[in-house]
């Protein structure tokens, strides 16, 4: 299967979108209005309640509809087609979580806490071991699918794709497959890892390496 790493992109959504596909696509904005609203609160009237609202909005709200979308439909390795009258699990969780790639600095504070973003990252269904070092700008397209081991240390500006999306004649193929990354590796800066990259334990991935879908390292 030739898929390249230079098309990981998520910006081409479905052509004939369906009902629920096409609600999902506002989710970042509601996110962002009802973001600034428990902003405006805080300004006007400070209180453990507006703040606790903000922090609610913006990390616990989409983590929970994240968690009832992937109830309903699940998402599955392998291929699929993003264009159709079939509604494309996938997309819509893209969108849940595409807040986090657009305003990094929401995730890159939980980083600053020992712990915090591995645990952010099991709440999401990812499994992550204990040790983990993550620093503060990293990006993460799909949080449920990684496996990661003990001891990991990622370096700056590393960025984690488990999908991939190719153009075909007619239609956009979604190829969708977990990263795994062993115990005790080290993740060189400015690194790209690609959908179904597997690093084995004890690994050093060189700085700004680019490792292509379903490269055992």
């Amino acid at each position: 299967m030739n898929l390249d790493i230079k098309q990981i992109t998520a910006e081409s959504q479905p052509e004939k979108m369906t009902l629920l596909s096409t609600i999902l696509s506002f989710f970042p904005l509601f996110i962002i209005i009802l973001g600034c609203s428990c902003l405006l609160w805080i300004c006007t009237a400070p209180s453990f309640f507006s703040v606790l609202s903000l922090i609610l909005t913006l990390y616990a709200l989409p983590l929970l509809i994240y968690k009832i979308h992937n109830y309903f439909y699940p998402i599955s390795e392998g291929i699929s087609y993003l264009q159709g009258k079939a509604y494309s699990p996938w997309w819509g969780s893209y969108q849940i979580q595409v807040i986090y790639i657009t305003f990094p600095i929401l995730e890159s504070l939980l980083r600053l806490i020992p712990g915090m973003f591995s645990l952010w990252l099991r709440l999401w269904g990812a499994k992550v071991g204990k040790g983990v070092y993550w620093t503060p700008h990293l990006e993460i397209s799909d949080r449920g699918f990684l496996e990661i081991g003990d001891y990991v240390i990622f370096g700056h500006k590393v960025g984690i794709y488990s999908h991939v999306i190719k153009p075909r004649k007619d239609n956009l193929m979604l190829y969708v497959k977990k990263v795994q990354i062993g115990s005790h590796s080290f993740i060189g800066a400015g690194s790209y890892l690609g959908t179904g990259v597997v690093i084995t334990e004890g690994s050093l991935v060189n700085a700004d390496s680019k490792l292509f879908p379903n490269q055992k390292y």
